[in-house]
């Protein structure tokens, strides 16, 4: 991966990170980013430093903006990719409770992660304890998203070159149909949680969008 694409990537996570619901999911850039970097463990590692600082500072700002003068707009952003206001604060008592800990752990939790910034300044949370749980789950969850990545990365490769182009077609269409069955299943089992209202929209789309994600979700709402 050459610099300028490291450093646009690492922009668009952060905007991402920022509260900006750009409907790309973040887990597969990352994944995707492992995988251009598959056979030169010094640039993967400059490339994961570099995503890992993207994350924390966007992080960073979103729970400033959620704290202050922009909640209801953030939340009104949030609502309209799937993340109801029932679902931020049943999330944000949670955090109160938890604190740090129960930062990184929303944070490194498929389906959760992506309000946990906002329910984070939703619930006051003090910075230093936020800033403790926010580094401590993006470091474990993009770390674990990029190693996943850079392991698969040189087979990959291989195979979509050497495929034929019906087979790589077949193999995306699969998972793609993995994906959508996924997406249903999410959205069934937390329906019946009362306090996950809304599974059906855009966290849904990126539990199911990522394979270890997906499965993860459906683990965890079993």
């Amino acid at each position: 991966m050459d610099a300028l694409a490291a450093i646009g990537l690492a922009g668009l996570l952060l905007v991402k990170e920022a509260g900006v619901p750009i409907p790309i999911p973040g887990d597969l850039l990352v994944i995707g980013a492992g995988v251009a970097t598959a056979g030169d463990p010094a640039g993967a590692l400059v490339v994961l430093l570099l995503i890992l600082a993207a994350g924390y500072l966007g992080g960073g700002v979103q729970f400033a903006f959620a704290r202050g003068a922009l909640r209801r707009p953030l939340t009104a952003l949030l609502a309209r990719f799937g993340v109801s206001a029932a679902r931020i604060e049943a999330l944000a008592e949670r955090l109160r409770r938890g604190g740090a800990r129960g930062v990184a752990i929303a944070r490194a939790t498929p389906g959760v992660r992506v309000p946990a910034i906002a329910a984070s300044g939703l619930a006051g949370l003090p910075t230093r304890s936020f800033a403790a749980g926010l580094v401590a789950g993006n470091t474990a969850f993009v770390g674990a998203h990029f190693v996943l990545g850079f392991v698969i990365g040189a087979p990959a490769v291989a195979f979509i070159q050497g495929a034929a182009p019906s087979l790589a077609i077949g193999a995306f269409a699969a998972l793609a149909f993995i994906g959508a069955v996924g997406w249903l299943v999410i959205r069934r089992r937390r329906r019946r949680d009362a306090l996950v209202p809304v599974g059906s929209g855009y966290a849904a789309w990126s539990d199911a969008a990522c394979p270890a994600c997906l499965a993860l979700a459906v683990l965890r709402d079993s």
